[in-house]
This record gives structure tokens, C-alpha cells and sequence, in this order.
């Protein structure tokens, strides 16, 4: 059995290191499939099940663990990135300004108040920010940390103490979110089905997501004013998809002339449909998707490299094919097109006219499955090139002694947030499926927790039972508590937020799926789920930002 004993204990070995990473991320997983209360830890786990090996000395050669942790971190940052690009600007729209901003202030508080307690309590800062991490549940500003501490000149960069502080606060940090929520609830005594149904009532008159309506025309102003001249028409992202003309039903078209008792039928946003049922004339109650006609829907997929970053009009296919773009869905986010909108690989664009000439529209744009689900390495590889280039690049701050980067942590972030909004360069396309990207994603923070774990192992049960446990356990319970009990009880007294898109809110803030399922599941409703990928992207870069400054700016002198 001497062969046993030396594939569990050579460090030195391939073959030892491969088993304890895949023995730690098997048993992470299991345990952290299991729900308590509804609550599990999801890939935390990962953590802990290391912290458990390297108690018993389960060791892994240095320089390879090493590798695979910036490796996993590598892989992780970067396919967030690609992720929350493409719809990270779209966050700010509508009511997603004022969102994004109490979700920062809650991100911003929590650092503000962990280095007031890292200073009161003479916490080392490694630890103090992975207190900060586990306690808003924050795997990713636990990497950036870890990586920032590389870049502190003349210190010794201990890299176990954000883990140990990351696993000491984690569990309260998942319990403190959702009793957070419950406490507001029972603050304000919330009636959950009213909350629901003034949700609903708002959002059927704010105009959020699109809406269809059929207009008859009644305003002899506009007899014959051509659709394009319309002036909500266009550039508010309304489009006129169908005509009823004469008793004839055709695809509008940009050049088409309206005439008195003419229907229409318009799709956007809800508040602008109001202010083109004032210019053209009265809702009708005839629907013209109702009307048996060879004219029909469908939904495209945009796969054909030459049909990537066009307009509308310059693909043309009114004119050439009578097909009409009436929306597009990316990111999850559906909207009309305006003139200016560039297509990307993988819009979804909802086209409307005769069956057959949406046909030969389907080949045109690409339509193809087979690319969509088809990854693509080099795109891949070059954006982790780039990461890695712009992560090394050194820059002088003020304040800081010698030239920071944005280390291997927002690198690669940064460089995938913004080739996905490129979306394509030349032949490059940087886009992934979703299964690939979640792929790739888990197996990256599966690499990374379980070297952290298994470095931070040996030291984890004494620093609990220790003297230092309880303390780490309160400040971290202060850092979730307060700055989202703060947030909620100003944002639902001040500004009267509905109770359900305030649960996605608290969620959001802290990244937490587990906290998202709860409200959902409580509110027995979607709704959350709107706020929390609101706020998602923001908070996510947000809270890898705040851990690297805290390390960068405050480690030399705490």
C-alpha cells in the first residue's frame, strides 16, 4: 500500500495534486448542494471542504497551487466579464439609475465601515477585507483581495488571512441578508399580495419593457405623412410593424403613406405608444395580429458575420424582403430598434412579414444554432492575453508609494466587460454560450476556493475556537447588517420602493443567489429577480474595486 501512501501525501506529485483539488471540489459540491431551511451554500462549499483538508495536512506543492489558484481566478473574473458586458450599461436604464445607486451606496458603506472596524478593532487588513467578502458573500472581491496583496511593496502578503476571514463571516453573511429582509418586512408590516399587485399596477403605467397597441388613424394632420416622418416613430424606439389599409393587410414599411381610418399596429416602450396614440388618433379594437393573412412572426438569431455590426436600415430588409424588425432581445433585455442600433452576435430580433421572406431573412442573418452554441477559442484566449497585459500594467496613484495594477483580479474583468460590448473585431467574435461560459465559470471558482482553502486549512479551527473567532463572527454580522437594514428602511421610508424590487435589491447587493431564491420563493413571485440583475453587474465590478483599494490603500498603514 506504500503506492497509496505516496499518491496521498508527495506533494511533489501530478497525480496527488489533480485527486486532492477533485476530492475537495467533490465533496465542497455535495455538501454545499445540501439545503438547511432552504438555504445552501452553493459553491462556498468548495471553501470549506478545503479548509477541512488542509486541517489534516492534505498539502499541495506551492508553486502548483499557486498556479491553479490565479489560474482559476483567471478563468472566473473573465467569464463574469463576459457575462454582465454586454448588458451593463443597459442596467442604468429606466429605473435601474436609482437602483444602481442605493446598491452602490450599500457596497460602499459596507468597505467604508470595515476599515473604521479593521482600525478600532486592530484587524490586519487581509483579514478585515475577507470579512468583508464573506460577510456580503463576495467570492470575486475575495480573489481581488488576494491578488492586491501580491502588489502591497514591502509587506509580507499573507494570502491565507482574506480566506480565513472569508469563511469565518460566510455563513452569517447568506442568514444576515435574509433575515435583513424579514426585519424590514415585519419593520413596515408588508402585505406581500398588496406589494404584488401595486408592483403590477406600476409597471403597467411606467412604460417599462415594450408594449403593442392598433391605432386608428383620426388625425387629418397627418393624412398623408409618411411612417418615417412620424416623430415618435424611430428614434424613440417605436416601430409601426402593420397596416391595415383599404381592407388589406401589409407589412408597414418606412415610406408608407397613412390615410384616415388606416390601422396601425405599434410596439415599444408603453409611455411612448401613449404619446403616438395622441399624434395618430383611438386605440381600436381591431387587432391586427388577429387578421388571417400570410403575414407572420418569428424569432431570428443573429449568427452571419456579415450581418454583424449593421443598423437596421443599413441591412435593409423592408425594402428587399417587406420584413420589418419590431424588437430585439439581448442580454435578457428586449427593446425596439432605433435607426442608430448595431446588431451583435446573438441578438434575437422578432421579425414580422410574409412567411417566406422571413425564410430567406433567417438565412441572411444566420439563424444557425449550431454557431450559437459553438465556442470559440481564440477569442477566448487573445481576451485572456489582454487581461493579462492590462492586469500587469502599472499606474501611479496618489497616495500610494509605488505604481499599482489591476492585478489578475480586474484585468481580465476589464478586459472582458469591454470586448463583449465590442462584441466583434475583424473575425473575432467575443461571445459565449452560456453553458460554456457557466462552465467554465464554476470550474474556475472551484479551482480557486479549494487552494484557498487548503492553504488557509491548517489555521482555520484555531483562529474559530480562538479568541479572535467570535470577534471576526460580530464584525462581519456588523458589515452585513448595517449598511443594508440602512439602505432598506431609507429606501422603503424615504422613497416608498416597492417591498419586492427592494428584496432583489438587498440580493443584488450582495451577489447572493441563495438570498434571490428566498424572496422569490417568500413573495412567490419573479420580481426580485428584475432588481437583483438590475444592480448585478455594477455591484459585482463594485465590490472587486472596493477590496483592492482597501488592501492597495489602507494595508501599509493598518
Amino acid at each position: 500500500m506504500e503506492w497509496l501512501n505516496e499518491l496521498f501525501r508527495d506533494p511533489a506529485s501530478a497525480a496527488h495534486t489533480v485527486l486532492i483539488i477533485s476530492l475537495v471540489a467533490t465533496t465542497g459540491l455535495i455538501v454545499g448542494s445540501i439545503r438547511v431551511f432552504g438555504i445552501n451554500l452553493g459553491v462556498a462549499g468548495v471553501l470549506f471542504a478545503g479548509l477541512v483538508f488542509g486541517h489534516y495536512q492534505f498539502k499541495l506543492d506551492e508553486t502548483v497551487m499557486d498556479f491553479a489558484r490565479e489560474f482559476g481566478l483567471i478563468i472566473f473574473v473573465y467569464t463574469i466579464g463576459l457575462q454582465v458586458g454586454p448588458g451593463f450599461l443597459a442596467s442604468f436604464r429606466r429605473q435601474g439609475l436609482p437602483l444602481n445607486l442605493m446598491a452602490a451606496v450599500i457596497v460602499l458603506l459596507g468597505a467604508i465601515l470595515t476599515i473604521v472596524l479593521a482600525g478600532s478593532m486592530g484587524l490586519e487588513i487581509p483579514v478585515a477585507v475577507g470579512i468583508f467578502s464573506g460577510a456580503t458573500t463576495s467570492t470575486p472581491s475575495l480573489a481581488a483581495a488576494q491578488q492586491a496583496i501580491r502588489q502591497v511593496p514591502h509587506q509580507p502578503g499573507d494570502l491565507s488571512g482574506p480566506g480565513l476571514g472569508y469563511a469565518v463571516a460566510y455563513p452569517f453573511g447568506v442568514i444576515g441578508i435574509i433575515l435583513s429582509m424579514i426585519a424590514v418586512r415585519s419593520l413596515f408590516k408588508i402585505d406581500l399580495k398588496r406589494e404584488a399587485e401595486a408592483l403590477s399596477q406600476s409597471q403597467d403605467g411606467s412604460g417599462s419593457g415594450l408594449a403593442t397597441v392598433n391605432l386608428v388613424v383620426r388625425n387629418p394632420q397627418i393624412q398623408g405623412a409618411r411612417i418615417k416622418d412620424l416623430p415618435i416613430v424611430g428614434e424613440h424606439n417605436v416601430v409601426i410593424s402593420r397596416i391595415l389599409k383599404g381592407g388589406h393587410l401589409e407589412v408597414a414599411r418606412p415610406e408608407t403613406t397613412l390615410d384616415v381610418s388606416d390601422i396601425v399596429l405599434a410596439v415599444g416602450p408603453k409611455e411612448r405608444l401613449e404619446q403616438l396614440k395622441l399624434i395618430i388618433g383611438n386605440e381600436s379594437s381591431v387587432d391586427l395580429r388577429l387578421i388571417p393573412s400570410n403575414i407572420t412572426t418569428r424569432r431570428i438569431v443573429i449568427t452571419q458575420p456579415k450581418a454583424l455590426g449593421k443598423t437596421i436600415p443599413e441591412l435593409d430588409l423592408v425594402r428587399r424582403y417587406g420584413v420589418n424588425i419590431t424588437r430585439v432581445s439581448r442580454a435578457e433585455i428586449d427593446f425596439a430598434p432605433t435607426p442608430q442600433f448595431r446588431t451583435q452576435f446573438a441578438d434575437t430580433v422578432m421579425a414580422v412579414g410574409d412567411s417566406a421572406a422571413i425564410e430567406q431573412v433567417a438565412r441572411e442573418l444566420g439563424n444557425s444554432l449550431k454557431q450559437l452554441n459553438s465556442p470559440r477559442l481564440a477569442p477566448i484566449f487573445l481576451g485572456l492575453a489582454l487581461g493579462i497585459f492590462l492586469g500587469s500594467m502599472p499606474v501611479r496613484v496618489p497616495g500610494v508609494p509605488a505604481p499599482v495594477t489591476l492585478g489578475l483580479a480586474g484585468g481580465p474583468l476589464l478586459a472582458a466587460i469591454v470586448l463583449s460590448r465590442i462584441g466583434r473585431i475583424g473575425p473575432l467574435i467575443w461571445y459565449m454560450p452560456i453553458s460554456a461560459n457557466f462552465m467554465l465559470r464554476q470550474l474556475g471558482i472551484v479551482l480557486f476556493l479549494a487552494c484557498v482553502g487548503l492553504r488557509a486549512g491548517d489555521r482555520f479551527i484555531p483562529t474559530l475556537l480562538g479568541g479572535s473567532g467570535m470577534l471576526w463572527v460580530c464584525t462581519g454580522a456588523l458589515i452585513t447588517l448595517v449598511p443594508l437594514l440602512g439602505v432598506a428602511v431609507a429606501a422603503r421610508f424615504f422613497f416608498k420602493l416597492n417591498y419586492l424590487t427592494l428584496c432583489g435589491l438587498m440580493a443584488g447587493s450582495t451577489t447572493d443567489t441563495a438570498a434571490l431564491a428566498f424572496a422569490t420563493q417568500m413573495a412567490n413571485s419573479d420580481a426580485p429577480s428584475v432588481s437583483y440583475s438590475t444592480v448585478y453587474p455594477l455591484v459585482m465590478l463594485l465590490r472587486v474595486i472596493c477590496a483592492q483599494a482597501m488592501v492597495l490603500f489602507f494595508m501599509p498603514y493598518l
